[in-house]
């Protein structure tokens, strides 16, 4: 995108996340990749509901400031810096802090259940990257590993991240994420839901393919069709029960 054109589109965007509730007070960043290969990130310190475009920061690939305003860039930067050199592909990345996906953050709980096929279709199977210090060099070290593998990921005791060959669809990741989390929290209320077969989760894979989507990785599918998956709250460190 161009310098002017994603700037009203990360305004936009910003608008979305706080109008959904997927951030509060100055939670949450968005970032592009722009023409000429450098990234326009939201800045340090401003609702994302009330961003304007002057107040946008350019970076190099590397961290370099190239242009800003009277404010600073985003602390999680590196964070977005790190999605983009692990991946050519990406366009754009998103990180909130959606009340259902954050609280399987917090409990350490991914999200790889087969129960949902348009999730899967759009953002596979949902890691939980190790806990690092906001704004530090670890959360990007912690979220390097999935980023060509997957089409998002929870942040440990912090949020989600979310990234797409555009805006949009790194915020329809976000979306389709917290849909998921939210989903799957009744589901495990409910007792436990069926699952999908290993041939219907290949199946969604099937689909994601046919859409022109890179492969990612897909929760797990049962091996024999039609059994109850029961999905009941993890302690730490435990495995699910089944």
């Amino acid at each position: 995108m161009r310098e002017g054109e994603a700037g009203e589109a990360i305004v936009g965007a910003g608008r979305r996340l706080c109008d959904g509730g997927y951030v509060v007070s100055n939670d949450g960043n968005i970032s592009v990749r722009l023409d000429d290969g450098s990234i326009l990130i939201t800045p340090s310190g401003v609702s994302k509901g009330a961003l304007s475009p002057d107040e946008l920061v350019r970076l190099s690939l590397e961290g370099e400031v190239l242009a800003r305003g009277v404010r600073v860039p985003s602390s999680e930067s590196k964070m977005h810096l790190r999605v983009y050199r692990e991946d050519p592909s990406v366009g754009a990345v998103v990180h909130a802090h959606p009340i259902y996906a954050t609280s399987y953050a917090i409990a350490g709980i991914p999200l790889d259940d087969p129960i949902l096929s348009e999730a899967m279709i759009q953002v596979g199977a949902v890691p939980v990257a190790g806990y690092a210090k906001p704004g530090t060099e670890g959360v990007p070290e912690s979220v390097a590993p999935f980023v060509r593998d997957y089409g998002a990921v929870l942040l440990a005791n912090h949020g989600a991240l979310t990234w797409g060959a555009s805006l949009d669809e790194a915020l329809a990741h976000m979306e389709v994420l917290e849909n998921y989390a939210h989903i799957s929290y009744i589901v495990r209320q409910l007792g436990g839901g069926r699952g999908l077969s290993e041939a219907q989760v290949a199946e969604m894979a099937d689909v994601r393919a046919g859409f022109g989507l890179p492969p990612v990785r897909m929760p797990r599918g049962l091996s024999v069709t039609g059994n109850v998956r029961h999905v009941m709250p993890r302690t730490s460190g435990a495995e699910e029960e089944r």
